[in-house]
């Protein structure tokens, strides 16, 4: 199951892993799902005809993420992110899928490493495979591990892609929050 966030990382990935079945030596099959987490009907609109636009129809279903990050008081995005990879592990599963593939890229796996240093007190990697531990047979990969955010942007430039990022209260009330602080201080020390 690819999924399909609407965002540039998850774009890209989608249209590598269409290619990829095309022109592969090992047969397998794919799924493109969007999880809709209580987007507006615009930004659920720009999610489709960017997908359309790169030549994939992802399978949509609903949640109210949105609504229920609402009232989530101490670390919303953590509650966000567990609960959009446990719907697309579901969703995944039940369309008898093995794997999740999820478009994080090299400079995503250098921020979370640095956000659980410095805001969690851990030093965790986000690895490139991971089995899940809640759902039998299932596997979460990251295939765009070792691209750099710039390529994709690149790529998203190039093709006139308009992607959508995260909208929800969290991000714009914090400005992007630790997320976007981080990213900034990664950018800072790269360039020094």
């Amino acid at each position: 199951a690819v999924c399909v966030s609407g965002g540039k990382d998850s774009l890209l990935l989608a249209k590598c892993m269409q290619t990829l079945q095309r022109y592969r030596s090992v047969a397998f099959e794919l799924v493109y799902l969007h999880m809709d987490p209580g987007y507006s009907p615009e930004n659920r609109e720009q999610v489709m005809a960017s997908a359309r636009e790169i030549g994939i129809v992802p399978e949509v279903f609903r949640t109210d993420i949105y609504q229920v990050i609402e009232g989530v008081k101490q670390s919303p995005c953590h509650v966000c992110a567990a609960m959009r990879r446990g719907y697309l592990y579901k969703e995944a599963q039940a369309r008898g899928c093995n794997k999740i593939a999820l478009g994080h890229h090299y400079d995503d796996a250098a921020e979370t490493l640095l956000l659980g240093m410095l805001y969690g007190g851990e030093f965790k990697a986000m690895l490139p495979r991971l089995k899940s531990e809640n759902y039998h047979g299932m596997e979460l990969i990251r295939p765009l591990y070792l691209v750099r955010e710039k390529t994709i942007v690149a790529w998203q430039d190039a093709f006139d892609l308009k992607a959508v990022t995260c909208v929800c209260r969290v991000t714009r009330k914090e400005d992007g929050g630790k997320r976007r602080r981080g990213k900034e201080l990664l950018r800072m020390l790269e360039r020094e």
